[in-house]
């Protein structure tokens, strides 16, 4: 028994107009009857002219553009489209290698993009996610600014709240609890909302920025339910706790006999998300050498299984997330910067829970109600102390520190008003000489560190992250007693390799930070 409704979304996705734009008559020619095959309708252009000329007669659904023409670049006609709010998602076809034009395309706006050459079973997969994007948006905004509604597809400005969302699609049900998630209404939060908004309907990658337990997961999750991609798997990884040894069968999946225990062929990830979202948490820790592999199954859009002479087409959208600076990370060789500009076509930026005070409310009246639900306990109110706590606390946990410190207040609680009678983590014991109590520990953490090393400097020096000559300047200055040749302990602190009356020696250094003062003058403190 067939279903009117699926029947006429089927019918509706057959009879897309869809405009291709390439000077090339034998790959014009293939891709229109590839689509032809599928029951869209197609009009074709070797250049710009004409499709401009295609464009002023008619909609399509979908626009098909070579990112090199006769007479300019595909990414013109991008750039036209989006100025003009038109319907249309554009697909850019870029030449192989050239990753700076695919996400020069995604950043303009491109739903999507194909590297020649082009793979006909790839090319379908994307037109159709395309097309069926265009006929089954899967959530309508309505914003409430100045009494206007909002009517472009493009959104410039969107304040989303609770009271401010409403969905219209079948799987509206489903699209609004994934935003409501995302707790708070501070000038931070709606930003966060309102990028998802924009960026939800295409496909390009993601890079979602913030410190640990701000709540990055649930943004990525927020991305996937918002996307036409929602009916589809959200597989969440946590690149930093996979073995180096498996990141690869993981990622990419194994055949069977592949490595020792290899009893089956197994999916991996990209397989597994297919139709679909991966979500790459801490991308930052994943290892270089597998760094290069992922960059090309992004690029490539394909994978090959550990065990594998074949690869396997993938058909995924990347969101990743960090709590690390990649950027700086380019810079130092940590991490690979064409993977990095590839994964971060589109940013999201989660302000820390210091940053957005104002949000505190509602974030501990949604936490309390989910801690208490699952403790089958009555939800209790905040007392005014425990809130003026809050509200002054540096929360460098985040989120995840808040729900911790409800979590114990509840569960040693009792009444139905929350209070802390222990603040955790509040004391804070202040010395009376701040330099004597530094020292004191810092004598104590070199000490331990040298009896566990058989007081073996390098070691020692190692471990701590120093040089050989600051840790014997540290042995020296803190008069820490080593075995042996008493003279020893103070070998850094003989003639430096040069001093000229404005040179400052690697030791002065070393006395200027640990006594955070203004460096001697040279000409007058020697060693």
């Amino acid at each position: 028994m067939s279903h009117p409704a699926s029947a006429n979304a089927s019918s509706a996705v057959q009879s897309a107009r869809i405009l291709v734009i390439d000077d090339e008559p034998d790959l014009r020619t293939l891709y229109e009857l590839t689509l032809l095959r599928e029951g869209y309708r197609v009009e074709v252009a070797p250049d710009l002219l004409q499709a401009r000329e295609q464009l002023h007669l008619q909609s399509f659904d979908v626009v098909i553009t070579d990112m090199r023409l006769p007479d300019g670049m595909g990414m013109e006609l991008l750039h036209e489209l989006m100025a003009q709010q038109r319907t249309e998602r554009c697909l850019v076809i870029t030449a192989h290698g050239s990753a700076e034009n695919a996400v020069e395309a995604l950043k303009a706006g491109a739903f999507d993009y194909l590297t020649k050459p082009v793979d006909l079973r790839q090319f379908r997969s994307v037109v159709a996610s395309a097309v069926q994007g265009v006929h089954k948006p899967p959530y309508s905004v309505r914003a409430v600014q100045s009494g206007s509604s909002m009517t472009s597809p493009l959104v410039n400005q969107v304040k989303l709240t609770t009271g401010a969302i409403n969905c219209f699609a079948a799987d509206a049900a489903l699209v609004a609890p994934v935003l409501q998630k995302l707790v708070g209404d501070s000038a931070g939060m709606r930003s966060v909302k309102s990028r998802i908004v924009k960026v939800a309907g295409g496909m390009a990658p993601v890079l979602i920025q913030g410190e640990s337990g701000t709540g990055k997961e649930l943004v990525a999750r927020a991305v996937h339910g918002c996307s036409q991609r929602a009916s589809g798997p959200f597989v969440a990884v946590n690149c930093g706790a996979i073995p180096e040894n498996l990141l690869e069968a993981e990622f990419f999946g194994a055949r069977k006999g592949a490595y020792t225990g290899s009893v089956q062929d197994r999916q991996g990830y990209f397989q597994a998300a297919k139709g679909g979202t991966l979500f790459l948490d801490e991308i930052g820790d994943l290892p270089l050498a597998m760094q290069s592999k992922l960059l090309r199954a992004i690029q490539e859009r394909v994978v090959r299984p550990l065990g594998s002479s074949q690869e396997d087409a993938v058909d995924v959208r990347i969101v990743s997330a960090t709590h690390k600076d990649l950027a700086n990370a380019t810079q130092i060789g940590s991490f690979r910067q064409d993977l990095y500009y590839r994964l971060n076509v589109i940013e999201i930026s989660v302000p820390p829970l210091r940053e957005r005070r104002e949000d505190l409310p509602l974030l501990c009246q949604a936490l309390l109600q989910k801690i208490c639900h699952e403790s089958a306990l009555d939800v209790p109110q905040l007392a005014p102390v425990a809130m003026a706590y809050l509200r002054s606390h540096p929360f460098s946990g985040n989120v995840r520190e808040l729900e911790n410190i409800l979590h114990r207040a509840v569960t040693l609680g009792e009444g139905s008003m929350l209070h802390f009678d222990v603040l955790p983590d509040s004391h804070v014991d202040v010395p009376e000489n701040l330099q004597e109590f530094l020292d004191h520990q810092e004598k104590g953490i070199l000490t331990k560190v040298l009896t566990e090393t058989g007081f073996n400097r390098t070691a020692a020096a190692a471990r701590l992250g120093l040089t050989l000559r600051q840790i014997r300047y540290r042995i020296a200055r803190l008069n820490i007693a080593m075995p042996g040749n008493a003279d020893d302990t103070v070998e850094s602190l003989d003639a430096p390799d040069s001093i000229d009356g404005a040179e400052i020696t690697e030791s002065q250094a070393d006395l200027a930070l640990a006594h955070h003062s203004v460096l001697p003058n040279p000409s007058i403190h020697r060693f």
